[in-house]
């Protein structure tokens, strides 16, 4: 950190990039099919309770497995579809074992809804009978089903209502008969809570199994969205759906509690107002704490509580006020101990873990420095060792630690570069995903006490293997120096045989949206490998507002979202031109959703750095996006107007420069078409000319068939024009 770019790229452009040596070009179909992909351990390896064995589902989806940690050998077969009596399938996707190991839900079939949310064909296998039989009595897929901590029930939602399965008596119970699309949702969420919260299930199970609290969304004054669907026929159909619009009405949320005993439904009052979100509940460990968790609408306040579910009494555990939002992810991973609980806080600048007593009394900051926490693994009550992820080291690397009672840190990542780690439940073993941007990523079983590596479960040797016999140059890493005095972190990939005595038009990545990422060091072979094979110098920069540089440089953007971020990748531009081997007359910036809301902005107020920009999905004015996203980072419309104006890429069409490609499927559910195609239309009002891709009844990722292949051929394709 801290060195110039003038002096960091004289070392790359005089030799520090090696090209591979290998004699294949890069195809662009070859990474549109995934032929660079890495391949992580065969399937999802879950530890048992007892943190000794793990399951895992076989190749052919047809058996769960289970295996033990040290050795890898399989020691039982838990569910086989070939032994198992009444079973109607002959393959599955998913699966949840109960507690106690007597039954385990089996999915197929499943139907996405949304981003995370989906509905499958669900199944109840007795193990000590060896039968399975539907989960839902009447047929049909439901939503998220969860077993109750006995083990003997189960809840899931149909048709927007909460069921309950008593494995004892094989009956099923309606707990809310309530439940309208579009109106009335129980249990599950809405459309805004599954994309901005990431929550797709709000319902949760006393310990002693005698009480399910839930969510009650009432959707009635939320503004509804349609978008016509297409298809193959003569007449478009319509799909309509509640999406609320910042400043609009969101969803009017309650919460309650259900007895399994009495059948009675109590609504317990959150202490907060109406326009508050309640985006995670769980009980803690004592059946009587159900602890919820509440955002106020602007989200900078953070509320705890502890709730009895019988008396309703609510008691604030936790208040943490921020002057800007809180970052709602770390509510989803704060974690409960038998006597307390451990949350991640930027109360002191940077992101870092706090250990709580059970009443909110802080014990201890269980790490501290000027670096951020990135994830916060676990806890081992026993000797209350924590064990995090962390950009200690660099912003551009995560490594894994743990913090002993004592406050001695040791590090168990032993490998620079990008780790990402899971434990055994009881901590004795973790699997470890290691990579770097030129090694794809091996995966290993690892010791927790001496840090041995047990034994490797992937190492990609096929594919770098494969690589090898390609001509690439690795990408590299390097800061820029901007006008305004900030040194950002970049990647650079250049064409295998570059010569500094040449010019080379560029193409900038980037994202840049609040607390992402794109500039790490770990593997990733894409797009910008083709382009690079075909004579174009590739640039990722992540500007300000961007993650692991701490809350001041991640939440600089405050109320003017768009501003910054084009700003820095403008000046980034200008700062590349000045180097050898730069056509600086020949730059392009693209970018997909705020990449590309990113890309319209920089080519209205880059001052014409940029020859031509690729926008993918881009929201055009954050009047249209959803209220949770939008107002935690810009407020209100009517509290910020002069921000909405300032960063809208509408208002600004008239000060476009540079070629620009618009691209947008037109069924997408996040940002809607309609945001292209205003943009388009100020565009025509204002005289400019653009080229445009539409995909018909494609959703935000736009794929599908040859969908992808077609849409990086056509952005290649308007590169190789334009530069």
């Amino acid at each position: 950190m801290g060195k110039k770019i003038n002096f960091i790229l004289s070392l790359l452009i005089a030799g520090g990039i090696h090209a591979q040596q290998g004699s294949r070009q890069v195809e662009l179909k070859d990474v549109v099919d995934g032929a660079f992909r890495q391949e992580t351990a065969a399937g999802e390896l879950r530890s048992t309770p007892d943190g000794e064995h793990y399951t895992a589902i076989n190749g052919k989806h047809t058996m769960i497995v289970k295996y033990a940690w040290r050795t890898g050998a399989p020691v039982d077969t838990l569910f086989d579809v070939r032994r198992a009596r009444e079973c109607a399938f002959d393959s599955f996707e998913g699966y949840e074992i109960s507690s106690t190991g007597h039954r385990i839900l089996i999915w197929r079939a499943t139907e996405a809804i949304y981003r995370r949310s989906y509905r499958a064909d669900v199944y109840v296998y007795d193990v000590r009978r060896n039968m399975v039989q539907p989960l839902c009595e009447a047929g049909g897929k439901v939503m998220i089903p969860t077993f109750s901590p006995d083990g003997r029930m189960c809840a899931f939602v149909a048709d927007n209502n909460i069921r309950l399965k008593k494995f004892d008596f094989d009956t099923e119970i309606p707990v809310t008969k309530d439940g309208v699309p579009n109106r009335i949702i129980n249990g599950a969420t809405d459309w805004v809570y599954e994309e901005e919260f990431s929550v797709t299930n709000l319902m949760a199970w006393s310990s002693d199994s005698e009480h399910l609290a839930f969510v009650r969304f009432d959707e009635s004054e939320v503004p509804e969205y349609s978008m016509q669907t297409y298809g193959d026929g003569y007449y478009p159909g319509a799909y309509t759906y509640k999406y609320p619009k910042a400043g609009e009405k969101n969803a009017t949320v309650t919460l309650h509690s259900y007895s399994v005993e009495t059948k009675e439904i109590k609504t317990l009052n959150t202490p907060v107002d109406a326009e508050s979100y309640i985006p995670r509940i769980t009980f803690a460990s004592q059946p009587g704490q159900l602890a919820v968790m509440t955002l106020n609408r602007h989200q900078n306040i953070f509320n705890l509580y502890f709730v009895n579910p019988k008396s309703g009494v609510f008691r604030l555990i936790l208040k943490e006020e921020n002057k800007c939002y809180v970052n709602a992810d770390w509510l989803n991973r704060l974690l409960f101990t038998k006597d307390g609980f451990l949350y991640v806080s930027e109360k002191d600048g940077y992101a870092h873990i706090y250990q709580y007593s059970a009443t909110g009394v802080e014990q201890r900051q269980v790490t501290q420095g000027n670096w951020d926490v990135t994830a916060l693994l676990g806890i081992d009550e026993t000797a209350n060792t924590v064990y995090y992820e962390s950009a200690e080291e660099s912003p551009l690397r995560r490594s894994v630690y743990r913090v002993d009672a004592k406050g001695v840190k040791t590090r168990l990542s032993t490998r620079q570069g990008t780790n990402h780690a899971a434990f055994s439940r009881n901590f004795a073993y973790y699997v470890n995903h290691f990579s770097t941007a030129s090694t794809p990523v091996t995966v290993t079983l690892n010791e927790t006490r001496t840090g041995k590596t047990l034994r490797v479960l992937q190492d990609n040797a096929g594919l770098k293997e494969k690589l090898s016999r390609y001509a690439y140059a690795p990408k590299e890493f390097l800061e820029i120096r901007t006008a305004s005095g900030f040194e950002l972190n970049a990647w650079m990939v250049k064409p295998a045989n570059f010569s500094e005595s040449k010019k080379y038009p560029v193409v900038m990545f980037q994202y840049s949206g609040p607390d992402s990422q794109s500039v790490l060091d770990q593997y990733d072979f894409g797009w910008e490998q083709y382009l690079a094979a075909n004579g174009i110098l590739c640039v990722g920069v992540d500007g300000r507002g961007t993650g692991a540089r701490g809350e001041a440089f991640r939440k600089c953007t405050y109320l003017r979202l768009g501003e910054l971020e084009s700003q820095d990748q403008a000046e980034a531009a200008r700062a590349l031109a000045k180097l050898p081997g730069v056509d600086g007359s020949r730059i392009a910036i693209w970018g997909w959703s705020f990449g590309g809301y990113n890309t319209l902005m920089a080519l209205s107020t880059g001052g014409g750095v940029f020859r031509a920009g690729i926008a993918v999905a881009p929201p055009t004015d954050w009047r249209y996006y959803d209220t949770v996203y939008t107002e935690r980072f810009m407020r209100t419309p009517n509290e910020n107007a002069a921000g909405y104006d300032a960063t809208s890429p509408i208002r600004l069409a008239g000060h476009l420069q540079g070629k620009l490609l618009l691209i947008h499927g037109t069924a997408d559910d996040n940002v809607h078409f309609k945001q292209t195609l205003d943009y388009a239309e100020a565009l025509v009002q204002a005289g400019k000319q653009f080229d445009m891709q539409i995909y018909r009844d494609r959703n935000h990722g736009i794929s599908g068939g040859n969908t992808r292949l077609h849409l990086y051929t056509r952005m290649s394709d308007f590169l190789f024009k334009n530069l």
